[in-house]
């Protein structure tokens, strides 16, 4: 904090070393909302593929349901409603986690399905052909022309992931833009919103910019 008081003074240092404290939480947020709901969207996927009627309308179910709901409705739900409905405080990291896995496993187990289904029928016949039962199938012939199809759409929707977890201020968590809104609420001179809201748009920038830029790389590869 003291370096940057030294390079920007007061109060902007103070300001800007709070900012760029609280970015660590919308990253660590983002990435457990990513692995975790990349975990779930596998297993969502794998049971919207596998021949069983019963696995197929219950991920479809799935699916449809955390697709249609808001992220915003997610979190009230998860971090208002439920807390008040119980009468049991419910930590925000937890709602937030909860709320953001179930919102990114819906959305990626579609991106990974929609990646596995343009790959030819064909090819499973092949497979079929070459007495290879549905996991082999899967395993040895599909996913591995399916992957190059899903990374760009997949960085893709991290993007989206990271601004997602803007809006988990609602809710308590401490991430760069409940920070960011109590400095631009603030009394303190030097912390007017024109000033406090284009530090954090930079700070996202810095987060989303160059995962943009790799899924544009990755998607013209695979075009090529």
């Amino acid at each position: 904090m003291d370096g940057f008081i030294s390079v920007f003074g007061e109060p902007h240092g103070i300001i800007v070393g709070q900012l760029i404290w609280a970015t660590q939480y919308t990253i660590y947020l983002s990435a457990i909302a990513f692995l975790g709901g990349g975990l779930f969207g596998s297993l969502i996927t794998f049971f919207r593929i596998i021949p069983s009627k019963t696995l197929n309308i219950i991920s479809y179910t799935y699916t449809w349901l955390f697709q249609s709901l808001p992220l915003l409705m997610l979190l009230f739900l998860l971090g208002l409603g439920i807390p008040k409905l119980f009468e049991q405080d419910i930590d925000p990291w937890i709602a937030a986690t909860v709320a953001l896995i179930l919102f990114t496993s819906a959305y990626l187990s579609e991106v990974w399905r929609g990646a596995i289904v343009a790959i030819p029928q064909s090819q499973w016949e092949a497979a079929k052909a070459l007495n290879l039962n549905f996991v082999q199938t899967l395993r040895f012939i599909i996913l591995p022309q399916a992957v190059k199809f899903s990374v760009a759409p997949t960085i893709g929707f991290l993007i989206q992931i990271i601004k997602g977890t803007s809006l988990c201020y609602i809710i308590g968590f401490q991430d760069l833009m409940l920070i960011g809104k109590r400095w631009a609420n603030s009394p303190v001179q030097g912390s007017e919103p024109f000033i406090i809201f284009p530090i954090m748009a930079l700070l996202y920038f810095c987060l989303c910019y160059p995962l943009a830029r790799l899924a544009k790389h990755i998607e013209k590869k695979t075009i090529m």
